[in-house]
């Protein structure tokens, strides 16, 4: 592992100790509730200020790393050459809304003027992230961890679209939680015109806000079985969906058929721990029943849908819900031993994961690693 990995891993430990002054743990409600509360003070009190300042700072090295970047991603240079298409006019396979920001972006700056289209998607990409953490993260520096070592935020450097579709996903679940569906579905409408997977939490983000907040009943679990049943013997059909928006993914080699056993212990994991914390923090709180639905959903789709092609990329829509529901979990767990020892253990094994990740970012099809920037290289 070369010297420039250790740009990703100082970022990551100079962000998360930052993190480690951020507490909004009583805010955190209220930004999900959304509106202003009856008798609140206007404006923001002294914590909230020194959060704000601390996020502000978070925020500015997440982007700076991002955007100052240069040939970092096994798809940076395909997506230069598709800039190119686009400010001719020629047909590219991405969506209007991306097309007319690159071309928008191209006649402010000049033709093939690439940096400058990365630099605003990685600045609106990086916004929406921590934006969602300071909001929806009860515990900011915990939940910054996990974005971290879970690869989100540094795969964000390839991918452009999805992962600023992911981001959008993410920051849109505060709209579902408060009840204004109109809100989330907008803002997920026009995450589409950047990337059409997102169009998927529509469905997902809905079922999982209504069995959060229902006491379940035997016709749940009947529905349940039907759709796990439709994966498994309807696998056709879904195909035939998902091919008439990405026709170009049949038989490419993203429809590999391969399950994805790392993300599939990661459901399961979380899925034991919220069986364990379930009396205490599961029973009624709202957020982490969407979240923990949410991880169930993600579960369910790598176990039976191996047949989608980037099955691990529609999956992270519902399992990025873990950067919030784990460490909520761990904090409201009653037994202090218990509680040290899964701290130490989720600790410990996104920190062996992020190191596997890190070697991993050499391979020729990620391409994440050396980092290279345009200030420096």
């Amino acid at each position: 592992m070369e010297s420039s990995a250790l740009v990703y891993v100082a970022l990551t430990v100079v962000t998360v100790a930052l993190g480690l002054f951020v507490d909004n743990r009583e805010y955190v409600p209220a930004y999900i509730r959304g509106g202003r509360t009856l008798g609140a003070r206007p404006g923001c009190d002294r914590q909230q200020a020194a959060n704000r300042v601390v996020v502000l700072a978070v925020y500015c090295l997440m982007a700076g790393v991002s955007a100052c970047r240069i040939a970092v991603g096994n798809d940076y240079w395909v997506y230069r050459e598709n800039f190119k298409l686009i400010s001719q006019g020629r047909g590219v396979s991405y969506e209007t809304g991306f097309n007319y920001v690159v071309k928008w972006i191209q006649q402010l700056f000049g033709y093939d003027e690439y940096l400058p289209v990365f630099g605003f998607f990685s600045l609106l990409t990086v916004f929406f992230f921590v934006k969602a953490l300071h909001d929806q993260g009860s515990y900011f520096a915990f939940s910054l961890f996990l974005l971290m070592t879970g690869g989100y935020y540094f795969n964000s450097l390839n991918s452009v679209r999805y992962y600023f579709a992911l981001a959008v996903a993410l920051f849109s679940m505060k709209y579902v939680l408060r009840g204004e569906y109109g809100k989330f579905i907008l803002l997920i409408l026009a995450g589409a015109m950047f990337h059409k997977s997102i169009l998927l939490v529509i469905p997902v983000y809905l079922a999982a806000r209504l069995l959060a907040a229902a006491r379940l009943k035997k016709w749940h679990y009947i529905m349940g079985a039907v759709f796990i049943a439709t994966l498994i013997f309807g696998q056709s059909f879904y195909r035939k969906i998902i091919f008439y928006f990405y026709p170009y993914y049949e038989n490419s080699v993203f429809d590999n058929g391969k399950l994805s056993y790392v993300n599939i212990l990661k459901c399961v994991c979380v899925l034991i721990l919220s069986l364990i914390c379930y009396r205490k923090s599961l029973r009624e709180d709202l957020q982490n029943r969407f979240c923990f639905f949410l991880n169930l959903f993600g579960l369910t789709i790598y176990c039976c849908g191996s047949f989608i092609p980037e099955i691990s990329r529609v999956g992270y829509y519902m399992i990025i819900s873990q950067i919030f529901l784990i460490p909520r979990l761990l904090a409201e767990m009653e037994a202090k031993w218990l509680r040290r020892l899964a701290y130490v253990g989720v600790t410990c094994t996104f920190a062996a994961y992020f190191v596997f990740l890190l070697r991993g970012m050499y391979a020729l099809d990620i391409r994440l690693l050396p980092y290279l920037n345009w200030i420096f290289n």
